[in-house]
């Protein structure tokens, strides 16, 4: 078997491009998953409206998260804290950490998510379903 790669397994996506997924006032476009990656990673871009809520604050078990703010200013919770994210930001999630992010400003934000290893995505249409049931809002404050 060979597993050499070749220029058909390039992935180019021009902006915009991917599998999208609608969640309210917020939205993820998927550049690159299991399919492509024999599930080591995903690349997703998540877009959030001004002033809205993110999706909760949750952990995952053997998934590290990186979050790289294309757009805007992100509130990203990573453990206990709230970091204010201005475009040109990074943040690693290691797993088992509580995070969560979301748009507290006047301005759209953009985060550029790598999930490792991949997997993840697979679980997107269901998201997108309870998110259009429950869209998010606006921001929680930080306590």
């Amino acid at each position: 078997m060979n597993d050499e790669k070749t220029a058909a397994d390039v992935i180019f996506l021009r902006p915009g491009e991917g599998r999208t997924y609608p969640l309210g006032r917020m939205s993820a476009v998927f550049k690159a998953d299991h399919g492509e990656t024999d599930s080591a990673y995903s690349v997703s871009e998540w877009w959030l409206d001004p002033r809205t809520a993110g999706p909760g604050a949750h952990s995952h078990a053997g998934n590290i998260e990186l979050f790289y703010v294309i757009a805007g200013v992100a509130s990203i919770l990573a453990g206990e804290e709230w970091l204010e994210a201005p475009a040109g930001s990074f943040v690693r999630i290691p797993a088992t950490v509580m995070h969560d992010f979301e748009n507290r400003s006047d301005e759209r934000v953009g985060l550029l998510n790598v999930f490792l290893p991949g997997g993840f995505e697979e679980k997107m249409p269901a998201i997108s379903k309870w998110f259009a049931e429950n869209p998010p809002v606006s921001p929680r404050t930080p306590t």
